[in-house]
Protein backbone atom coordinates (compact mmCIF):
# COMPACT_ATOMS: atom_id res chain seq x y z
CA UNK A 1 0.00 0.00 0.00
CA UNK A 2 1.18 3.49 -0.69
CA UNK A 3 1.69 5.78 2.25
CA UNK A 4 -1.44 7.84 1.61
CA UNK A 5 -3.93 5.09 0.68
CA UNK A 6 -5.86 5.53 3.93
CA UNK A 7 -6.16 9.29 3.40
CA UNK A 8 -7.46 8.58 -0.12
CA UNK A 9 -10.10 6.23 1.30
CA UNK A 10 -11.31 8.95 3.67
CA UNK A 11 -11.70 11.29 0.69
CA UNK A 12 -13.35 8.60 -1.47
CA UNK A 13 -15.91 7.97 1.26
CA UNK A 14 -16.71 11.70 1.26
CA UNK A 15 -15.75 12.00 4.91
CA UNK A 16 -14.64 15.23 6.48
CA UNK A 17 -12.93 14.67 9.78
CA UNK A 18 -14.04 17.04 12.52
CA UNK A 19 -11.73 19.14 14.63
CA UNK A 20 -10.39 17.08 17.53
CA UNK A 21 -12.74 17.72 20.45
CA UNK A 22 -11.17 19.49 23.40
CA UNK A 23 -10.93 17.27 26.49
CA UNK A 24 -13.51 18.15 29.14
CA UNK A 25 -11.27 16.98 32.00
CA UNK A 26 -7.60 16.48 32.82
CA UNK A 27 -6.42 14.25 29.95
CA UNK A 28 -4.91 14.35 26.46
CA UNK A 29 -6.77 13.36 23.27
CA UNK A 30 -3.95 10.90 22.54
CA UNK A 31 -0.65 9.64 23.87
CA UNK A 32 2.06 7.93 21.86
CA UNK A 33 4.29 5.35 23.51
CA UNK A 34 6.74 3.72 21.12
CA UNK A 35 4.85 2.41 18.13
CA UNK A 36 1.42 2.58 19.81
CA UNK A 37 -0.97 5.52 19.88
CA UNK A 38 -3.52 5.43 22.67
CA UNK A 39 -6.60 7.44 21.73
CA UNK A 40 -8.73 8.82 24.56
CA UNK A 41 -12.41 8.02 24.54
CA UNK A 42 -14.47 10.16 22.21
CA UNK A 43 -18.21 10.69 22.51
CA UNK A 44 -20.65 11.38 19.69
CA UNK A 45 -19.77 15.08 19.57
CA UNK A 46 -19.54 17.37 16.55
CA UNK A 47 -18.48 21.02 16.72
CA UNK A 48 -18.65 21.03 20.52
CA UNK A 49 -22.16 19.58 20.78
CA UNK A 50 -23.14 16.04 21.73
CA UNK A 51 -25.33 14.93 18.83
CA UNK A 52 -27.03 12.00 20.59
CA UNK A 53 -27.82 12.51 24.29
CA UNK A 54 -29.71 9.77 26.04
CA UNK A 55 -29.99 6.03 26.31
CA UNK A 56 -29.91 3.50 23.52
CA UNK A 57 -32.87 1.19 24.00
CA UNK A 58 -35.03 4.00 25.37
CA UNK A 59 -34.29 7.24 23.50
CA UNK A 60 -32.56 5.70 20.48
CA UNK A 61 -32.81 2.52 18.46
CA UNK A 62 -29.94 0.31 17.33
CA UNK A 63 -29.41 2.15 14.02
CA UNK A 64 -29.18 5.51 15.77
CA UNK A 65 -26.74 4.03 18.29
CA UNK A 66 -24.59 2.85 15.39
CA UNK A 67 -24.68 6.36 13.89
CA UNK A 68 -23.54 7.73 17.26
CA UNK A 69 -20.67 5.20 17.33
CA UNK A 70 -19.67 6.28 13.81
CA UNK A 71 -19.38 9.89 15.02
CA UNK A 72 -17.18 8.67 17.88
CA UNK A 73 -14.99 6.94 15.30
CA UNK A 74 -14.74 10.12 13.21
CA UNK A 75 -13.46 11.94 16.30
CA UNK A 76 -10.98 9.13 16.99
CA UNK A 77 -9.76 9.34 13.40
CA UNK A 78 -9.30 13.10 13.70
CA UNK A 79 -7.18 12.60 16.83
CA UNK A 80 -5.25 9.76 15.16
CA UNK A 81 -4.45 11.89 12.12
CA UNK A 82 -3.19 14.64 14.41
CA UNK A 83 -1.09 12.12 16.37
CA UNK A 84 0.39 10.87 13.08
CA UNK A 85 1.45 14.33 11.94
CA UNK A 86 -1.46 15.06 9.59
CA UNK A 87 -1.65 11.84 7.56
CA UNK A 88 -2.73 8.25 8.16
CA UNK A 89 0.43 7.08 6.34
CA UNK A 90 2.16 5.84 9.54
CA UNK A 91 -0.80 3.64 10.56
CA UNK A 92 -0.01 -0.08 10.62
CA UNK A 93 -3.10 -1.48 12.32
CA UNK A 94 -5.91 -0.77 14.72
CA UNK A 95 -5.16 -2.96 17.73
CA UNK A 96 -8.24 -2.47 19.89
CA UNK A 97 -11.47 -0.50 20.16
CA UNK A 98 -13.31 -0.07 23.44
CA UNK A 99 -16.97 0.84 23.21
CA UNK A 100 -19.32 2.12 25.88
CA UNK A 101 -23.06 2.38 25.27
CA UNK A 102 -25.27 4.47 27.56
CA UNK A 103 -28.23 2.13 27.59
CA UNK A 104 -31.12 0.68 29.52
CA UNK A 105 -30.29 -2.24 31.84
CA UNK A 106 -32.04 -4.73 29.54
CA UNK A 107 -30.35 -3.56 26.30
CA UNK A 108 -28.23 -6.46 25.02
CA UNK A 109 -26.98 -5.09 21.69
CA UNK A 110 -23.97 -3.03 22.80
CA UNK A 111 -21.69 -5.00 20.45
CA UNK A 112 -23.94 -4.21 17.48
CA UNK A 113 -23.97 -0.51 18.43
CA UNK A 114 -20.16 -0.37 18.48
CA UNK A 115 -20.13 -1.95 15.01
CA UNK A 116 -20.81 1.61 13.84
CA UNK A 117 -17.24 2.50 14.86
CA UNK A 118 -15.66 -0.83 13.89
CA UNK A 119 -17.20 -0.70 10.43
CA UNK A 120 -15.77 2.76 9.77
CA UNK A 121 -12.28 1.64 10.78
CA UNK A 122 -12.69 -1.28 8.38
CA UNK A 123 -13.89 0.97 5.55
CA UNK A 124 -10.82 3.17 5.89
CA UNK A 125 -8.06 0.77 6.91
CA UNK A 126 -9.27 -2.49 5.35
CA UNK A 127 -7.62 -5.51 6.96
CA UNK A 128 -5.45 -3.17 9.05
CA UNK A 129 -8.69 -1.89 10.59
CA UNK A 130 -9.62 -5.27 12.06
CA UNK A 131 -9.20 -5.15 15.82
CA UNK A 132 -9.87 -6.74 19.17
CA UNK A 133 -12.77 -5.05 20.93
CA UNK A 134 -14.77 -4.59 24.08
CA UNK A 135 -18.34 -3.32 24.00
CA UNK A 136 -20.24 -2.77 27.22
CA UNK A 137 -23.44 -1.13 28.35
CA UNK A 138 -23.11 1.54 31.02
CA UNK A 139 -25.46 3.59 33.18
CA UNK A 140 -24.15 7.01 32.05
CA UNK A 141 -21.51 8.69 29.90
CA UNK A 142 -19.97 12.18 29.95
CA UNK A 143 -22.36 14.96 28.91
CA UNK A 144 -25.20 12.44 28.58
CA UNK A 145 -23.71 11.00 25.38
CA UNK A 146 -25.26 7.82 24.01
CA UNK A 147 -21.90 6.29 22.99
CA UNK A 148 -18.16 6.63 23.71
CA UNK A 149 -15.32 4.80 21.95
CA UNK A 150 -11.56 4.67 22.54
CA UNK A 151 -8.79 2.96 20.55
CA UNK A 152 -5.20 1.72 20.47
CA UNK A 153 -3.42 1.95 17.11
CA UNK A 154 -0.05 0.57 15.98
CA UNK A 155 2.06 2.92 13.86
CA UNK A 156 5.38 2.77 12.08
CA UNK A 157 8.29 3.75 14.33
Amino acid sequence: MTEDIFDKRVAALGLVLPAVPKPIANFLPFRREGSTIYLAGQVCELEGEVVYRGKVGRDFDLATGQAAARICALNLLAALRLACGGSFGPVKACIRLGGFVNCTPDFEQAPQVINGASDLFGEIFGEAGLHARTAIGVAALPRGAAVEVDAFVAVKS
